[in-house]
Order: C-alpha cells, then structure tokens, then sequence
C-alpha cells in the first residue's frame, strides 16, 4: 500500500478564524487528520466535505471569544460547534464532554503538511470527489471507531 508520508511542523500549530478575533494554539501532537463526507459536515463548511484534524481537548489554547451552538445528533449524542462570534467560521466540532475534539483544519495558518489517514461518510460524499484504492474509506463511521484511522495515521507520520 503506497501512502504519502505526514511531517508534521513543530510545535505549537497556530490557526483561527477569518477575521482574526479567534486565534488557537495546539500544543499536543494531532492524533489523526481524516476527510468526513457526512452532509452535516458538508453543511457546516460549505463544500463537499469536512476536513478533521483530531486533537486532546487539553492540548488547544484558544484566544478570544467562542460560540457554542449545540444540536442532538440522530444517535442521541449531543454534538457542539464552536464558531467566532464575529465572522461565523467554525473551529471545532465535537460530541458535548469528549476528551477528544475534532479542530476544522482548514482554520490552521499553514496547512500544506496534512495528508489525510482516511475518508469516512463516504455513502454522502459528492459524486466529483475520487478517493483512491489504497485509501482507507467507510461507508458510515467506522466499525472499530477510529483505530483503523489512528494506525494509520501513525504509520503515514515520517520520523522527526
């Protein structure tokens, strides 16, 4: 199987929204980066899908003010979404009280070192996006959760 290699940037990452009220650092290690099909992620980002870069609550520093929508997912679960207040770009999505938050990577100033370890969702994906035969993808979730993900973002991260 031929993936590409992830080198990740050192630490902090630094990102935020898109008039600059809400600035964020990550100081952990991100666990994984995937590609969500899913029509709520389409819906809130306006385009064919989600990019997900998964990260320990604990390890973002956020400066400025966040907004908290929430919504009752179809499976009980109650999802949060955390938006600047100002200009509406989400920043991070998350099922309420999980340790693990999924930061909208598209809000990072320098993304041009993600390779995602996977797509999930993709039954809704746009009939335009091609997801490659060595590229792990899910119909729905994931079965096994996200550790089919998590392995292989591990095997995708290139030594320091």
């Amino acid at each position: 199987m031929a993936s590409l290699s992830v080198h990740l940037p050192p630490l902090p990452l630094e990102g935020g929204c898109q008039c600059g009220r809400v600035r964020y650092r990550i100081t952990g290690a991100p666990l994984v980066f995937y590609l969500c099909h899913c029509s709520e992620c389409q819906r809130h980002t306006s385009s064919a899908f989600g990019e997900s870069l998964r990260v320990r609550r604990t390890d973002i520093e956020v400066e400025g003010e966040l907004r908290l929508t929430e919504r009752l997912a179809d499976s009980g679960t109650r999802r949060e979404g955390y938006f600047c207040p100002v200009c509406g770009v989400r920043i991070i999505h998350a099922s309420a009280g999980a340790e693990r938050v999924n930061l909208k990577a598209g809000t990072l100033d320098d993304t041009s070192w993600l390779v995602p370890a996977g797509h999930i969702w993709t039954r809704s994906k746009q009939r335009f996006i091609a997801i490659g035969p060595d590229e792990l993808a899910y119909e729905t979730q994931p079965d096994d959760g996200d550790a089919a993900l998590l392995a292989r973002w591990n095997e995708m991260l290139a030594p320091a």
